[in-house]
């Protein structure tokens, strides 16, 4: 891909990075929704939906509350998400390539989550003045800037995670000798024991968990024989 082909990508990565904790924290950076979406901006989307339910699976127990440094899932989904779609046919190894590559992802645009917070104080540090006087402009001055810096982390994060994997996914997949099912079923069942030891984990420590799990279940099975 060159940077032309990827922009659509990038501004897609820039705005659902956004959503993690800035704006408009709708839930859209969820994994489910995010790959989807660019799996579709590809013109793969079943492909992106499957990275996308891969990746929730991993993100359940990951909340951004407060101040606390988790894996940022938005940006770091639309890579996985795109990568995967374009692996026509899904060959051996492609799933497997394009998750580690989200989840390095991840971690890097996690880092540069916590990297913005300090540039956000320093910034609040050079107008206190203003902010004790009750200042409007000066609130205003540091939520656009706030809002915008984190717009560009997101698009840097996606930009530089596509230019540099997009090379490497295809490269592993051609060399990659493991079965296709086999390597896809270690895949689902890696991300299915995380899942099911953060189900657990909210079983236990949620009231009423249980009751909705159960109920949700029973609504989707519902759904699928209906469908």
């Amino acid at each position: 891909m060159i940077l032309v082909d990827l922009l659509p990508i990038i501004l897609l990565g820039a705005f659902l990075g956004m959503d993690v904790v800035s704006f408009p924290q709708a839930m859209i950076s969820r994994p489910i929704v995010a790959a989807t979406a660019a799996g579709a901006f590809i013109g793969n989307a079943p492909a992106g939906l499957i990275m996308g339910a891969i990746l929730e699976l991993l993100a359940l127990e990951m909340l951004p509350f407060g101040a606390s440094r988790y894996p940022e899932w938005g940006s770091a989904s639309v890579v996985g998400g795109t990568l995967y779609a374009e692996s026509w046919g899904s060959p051996a190894g492609a799933l497997t390539a394009s998750l580690l590559a989200a989840l390095l992802t991840a971690m890097v645009s996690g880092w540069s989550m916590v990297k913005l917070r300090r540039l956000n104080a320093l910034r609040s540090a050079t107008v206190r003045e203003e902010l004790d006087r009750g200042s409007a402009s000066a609130i205003a001055g540091l939520q656009l800037f706030g809002l915008t810096a984190d717009l560009v982390r997101g698009a840097l994060v996606t930009m530089v995670a596509m230019l540099v994997f997009s090379p490497i996914v295809p490269a592993i997949v051609g060399r990659w000798s493991v079965d296709a099912r086999l390597s896809r079923a270690i895949v689902v069942g890696v991300v299915a024991a995380v899942a099911a030891g953060a189900i657990w984990k909210i079983f236990h420590s949620v009231s009423g968990a249980r009751l909705l799990f159960i109920a949700g279940l029973a609504i989707g099975a519902v759904l699928v024989v209906l469908r």
